[in-house]
């Protein structure tokens, strides 16, 4: 009898379990087809519409289309075409608006964007993120977007004059001189893709604020680096400018300047060696018209005459500043007779070297434990003379004080002389006048704090009459 009715039992409980099981099955199908259809018809409602909850930096475009979405943000391109961008570098500046390099909100991909939220392949995704988006809300992040290519054509002015392709060192050494020399110099260039970021950056700030019209931005560079550095193409110690001077000789003759470059060459790329003294005379050697000299004027036996090598002074001048530039010893050094235009063109009086070989002479020590190039450059359209001293420093610096004038002296009246050779009434002046001046000058030298030199250069220029020559010829 109970084995019957438990036999009874499990029959009902199996008759329960597959009446469960299949309602359960039908439901879940029923509840799919519900969510199927739902969901079919919820994309049907919103077909061409953005979903629900779907944000695009805080602002709802539920329910609109693609194109009011892309309308939107030309709105709000079109409210910022005013602003301005201001590109500087150093002295150079551009001004760009917005309008002319199509800056503002991407709105064709912001508009993609919105409407595929929800509408991948992926259904199972498309219903979580439609459901994120109508519970907490879907905020997408503002793109923004310019034109490079126009921004670079507006741009392209300013840089041509930054870019610049760095220069290789080069150094040949033949015969005890430096034959070639060019000293290694960093290139550069813009950095287009630092420029685009910075330029991005400002979107925020542009189109955000509609009271923020002008935007400046510094243009970033790139340093080139050259593949063969002035350190690396000599072993003499020669890497870098220690001391440069420059004078001016404007208003010269034809043959002055003509022996102003020719000497200047001859003392182009020698090399001073280590504790050596230099010699100007040693190394111009003989000036005459045997080595190739013009006549130019001369002071000779306290006159001034057409002489041949006019003009050396000059050169003799410009390296005596070269050196008190560098702090080098001046071993030996005299001042002119008397002041003498040319050199006071770029220069207050009392920063001169007169030389007269072999008796008058410029000289220095290279004290600086490396070898010394000295380098010449005569700039024939500005009438400038440069004399640029290479080597390694070493922690030197030169202070040359202001010359100071103690006392001067007015030249004295102009001499007439009468020469038999000129018609008469023809009058033709042969010498200039020149106030008689005390100049002096100091210089300090100092290394890590210590005193390598301190010294006075004194000038005591004559007064210097000018003097006629007046024909008496009949």
């Amino acid at each position: 009898m109970r084995s019957s009715l438990r036999k009874i039992k499990k029959k009902h409980i199996k008759r329960a379990g597959r009446i469960t099981f299949w309602f359960l099955v039908g439901a879940f199908i029923s509840l799919f087809l519900i969510l199927s259809f739902s969901y079919i018809a919820f994309q049907n409602y919103y077909k061409e519409k953005v979903y629900p909850g779907v944000k695009i930096n805080g602002i709802d475009f539920g329910k609109k289309t693609q194109t009011d979405v892309k309308s939107y943000f030309l709105q709000k391109n079109a409210q910022a075409s005013d602003a301005t961008f201001i590109f500087n570098f150093k002295e150079s500046s551009a001004t760009v608006s917005a309008r002319e390099i199509d800056f503002g909100y991407d709105d064709e991909l912001l508009a993609q964007q919105a409407i595929t939220i929800g509408r991948s392949k992926n259904p199972l995704s498309n219903i979580s993120l439609i459901l994120q988006a109508y519970t907490a809300g879907i905020d997408l992040s503002p793109a923004y977007r310019f034109s490079q290519a126009k921004l670079e054509e507006k741009l392209n002015p300013i840089f041509e004059k930054i870019n610049e392709k760095p220069i290789e060192a080069i150094f040949n050494f033949e015969g005890g001189r430096v034959k070639e020399f060019r000293e290694s110099k960093d290139g550069r260039e813009v950095d287009k893709n630092q420029l685009n970021q910075q330029v991005l950056s400002k979107a925020r700030l542009v189109l955000s604020y509609t009271n923020q019209k002008v935007i400046i931005i510094s243009i970033p560079i790139t340093v080139l680096n050259p593949n063969l550095t002035t350190d690396k193409v000599n072993k003499m110690g020669i890497k870098e400018l220690i001391g440069t001077g420059t004078s001016l000789f404007q208003h010269s003759i034809e043959n002055r300047i003509y022996n102003v470059n020719l000497a200047a060459s001859r003392l182009n790329g020698l090399l001073v060696a280590p504790n050596e003294t230099f010699s100007f005379a040693k190394y111009l050697g003989d000036i005459s018209s045997f080595t190739g000299y013009k006549q130019a004027y001369v002071i000779q036996n306290g006159k001034t005459i057409l002489g041949d090598g006019g003009g050396v002074c000059q050169v003799s001048t410009t390296l005596f500043r070269a050196i008190l530039n560098a702090g080098l010893p001046v071993v030996e050094r005299t001042a002119h007779a008397y002041r003498v235009g040319y050199y006071e063109q770029d220069s207050p009086p009392g920063i001169d070297a007169t030389v007269y070989v072999p008796s008058v002479d410029l000289k220095f020590k290279n004290d600086t434990g490396n070898h010394i190039l000295i380098q010449t450059v005569v700039d024939l359209n500005e009438l400038r003379l440069t004399f640029n001293l290479y080597g390694t420093k070493d922690g030197r610096i030169s202070e040359v004080s202001t010359p100071v004038i103690t006392s001067q002296t007015p030249a004295p009246e102009p001499r007439y002389e009468d020469d038999p050779t000129l018609p008469k009434g023809q009058v033709k002046q042969i010498d200039f006048a020149a106030a008689g001046a005390k100049v002096y000058f100091t210089r300090t030298v100092t290394k890590n704090g210590k005193t390598l030199i301190s010294e006075t250069f004194n000038s005591n220029y004559r007064p210097w009459q000018a003097v006629y020559l007046r024909g008496t010829k009949e």
